[in-house]
């Protein structure tokens, strides 16, 4: 379990929410057994996702982060609900190559150039799509800059994954912050004093600070006021019956070849690696349907 913490400035100018994800980050680990480097690439991703889902507004609205990128991981998707629940997975879980010129996991090299795809679901006919060209591939850099070109909001993003020499993962946590619409600007000089003052996620993390107290420290001095938290999770909501609805969007052709190789077809989830088995007479039952 993953604790989310959300805060305001007392004149409504800033939102800020933060998240404690080691719970988070650990699952991604214990699902996909990425290499150190995925590891932290994924659990930005999936941070990112969960913040920015828990501030959607309605209930059964989901948000979608898609990084296509050229280098060795490929394409990563995390999908997170109103509730800052996600899930999270990769082209390319084994990924080696060495340390940045500031002797870190070098995400951004693992990322390589490409584009960030935020996809909104809100329940309409179609959802909105917006992308962009990676900035960084750092993730969070890339994030903000979605938000400053596609969406017109200033916010500050910071993620971290510290992963610790036996691939677990120690820490993981991030924060987000956002000027709101007709913010007073008196505000700004505040906000980038704390920001400047604060040392990384993980650090934080280690030194015991909880979601709580990074929040309000993002907001130290504009008289902040928790609004609310959530328990968020890695949620994967994958069933046997999503699963028949995706054998049947392939068609009744596709499904006759897959019925007359008799043979059973096991379908696995990208997200859990969980793995449904259909035999070929529930093939062919899909196919009336």
């Amino acid at each position: 379990m993953s604790i989310i913490k959300r805060a305001i400035s007392a004149d409504g100018s800033v939102i800020a929410s933060a998240i404690d994800a080691t719970d988070i980050a650990n699952q991604i680990e214990t699902f996909h057994q990425p290499s150190a480097v995925v590891t932290a690439a994924l659990g930005r991703l999936a941070i990112a996702a969960s913040l920015m889902g828990y501030d959607q507004k309605n209930e059964d609205d989901k948000i979608t982060l898609r990084i296509d990128g050229d280098g060795q991981i490929g394409s990563m998707i995390a999908v997170a609900d109103s509730h800052g629940n996600v899930k999270c997975c990769a082209d390319n879980y084994i990924v080696e190559i060495p340390l940045n010129s500031k002797g870190k996991l070098d995400v951004g090299g693992a990322v390589g150039n490409g584009t960030l795809s935020v996809i909104k679901d809100m329940g309409l006919k179609e959802p909105y799509v917006g992308t962009i060209p990676l900035v960084s591939g750092e993730i969070a850099e890339d994030i903000a800059s979605y938000y400053a070109t596609s969406e017109q909001i200033p916010t500050v993003l910071s993620l971290g994954v510290l992963v610790a020499p036996d691939l677990r993962v120690k820490h993981a946590g991030g924060f987000l912050i956002q000027l709101l619409p007709f913010a007073d600007e008196a505000c700004i000089p505040v906000l980038e004093k704390n920001i400047a003052a604060m040392p990384n996620v993980t650090k934080m993390l280690e030194d015991g600070m909880t979601a709580e107290e990074i929040v309000l420290k993002c907001l130290e001095g504009l008289e902040p006021n928790l609004l609310d938290e959530a328990e968020a999770n890695y949620l994967c909501d994958c069933s046997r019956e999503r699963t028949a609805k995706v054998l049947i969007s392939i068609g009744k052709d596709e499904l006759q070849k897959l019925a007359e190789t008799q043979e059973n077809i096991e379908v696995c989830c990208h997200f859990c690696n969980r793995k449904y088995t259909f035999t070929p007479d529930e093939i062919m039952s899909l196919i009336q349907k």
